[in-house]
């Protein structure tokens, strides 16, 4: 059997049962869609495409909790998807800008097939969502990130900023020091910096952005750079232009 004939192992995402059960039933007009799970919200979703690897995700963006862009920021690109909305304002051009497919709420079977085509002919090339580049532009003309999110295989983890004392770069990754935690996140420092508010976190060093409110003092190191004391007690450097930055807001 040929790529093209097996069947796709779809996932349903919707957190309005009515909904899911419109979409199931347009899809099983088409033989060569098997539905493999339906998930009424963004966790299950995560937890869904870690355990059974779908072809494809139908998934809505308007949800509680975690919506399409939180699920998409947090599978990635692994699997190609269909986003299914009710709203045609900020991320419509999103989509068309980096070609991913969408359907606007209400749709019919029509439209359906012909999305589905398009998700097939991406899946046979291997072609891959440029799921960054899309969540930062959706996000784009919202306020301030207000909580990061950190996949742990099927789990998610929901940080608010404000538990944040500061976060490290480790290469392609984060460091978020939440407490007496540590938990590492695939992002760069510089793309969350982008999305934090620079009000609340200052990049003090080229390592380092710093949640202001738990800043006690600056010090003079004997190198004569300087030091940022937290309420806890931690010390990190601070650049000279990240000194700047914090003479902006303090």
């Amino acid at each position: 059997m040929s790529q093209s004939e097996m069947p796709l192992r779809v996932l349903v995402v919707d957190d309005e049962q009515l909904a899911r059960t419109l979409l199931r039933e347009l899809l099983s007009e088409h033989p060569d869609i098997e539905v493999i799970a339906e998930c009424g919200n963004g966790f299950e979703a995560v937890k869904a495409v870690t355990e059974k690897k779908p072809d494809l995700i139908l998934l809505d963006i308007q949800m509680p909790k975690l919506d399409g862009f939180d699920v998409l920021e947090l599978i990635g690109s692994e699997t190609p998807i269909i986003f299914v909305t009710a709203f045609d304002q900020y991320a419509i051009k999103a989509f068309q800008v980096h070609a991913v497919d969408y359907l606007l709420k209400p749709f019919g079977a029509e439209r359906l097939a012909e999305a589905l085509a398009r998700a097939r002919a991406r899946i046979g090339t291997r072609e891959t969502i440029p799921s960054k580049a899309l969540v930062a532009e959706a996000r784009s003309a919202r306020a301030p990130l207000e909580r990061v999110l950190i996949r742990d295989r099927a789990d998610v983890h929901v940080i608010p900023v404000s538990k944040i004392d500061y976060i490290e770069s480790q290469d392609d990754y984060v460091s978020l020091k939440v407490g007496d935690r540590r938990m590492l996140k695939e992002q760069t420092l510089s793309e969350l910096e982008q999305v934090l508010d620079p009000g609340r976190f200052v990049r003090i060093h080229r390592r380092y952005l710093l949640n202001v409110a738990r800043l006690v003092r600056i010090e003079q190191s004997v190198t004569e750079s300087r030091v940022a004391i937290l309420h806890d007690g931690t010390e990190l450097p601070i650049s000279r232009s990240g000194y700047a930055r914090l003479r902006e807001i303090l």
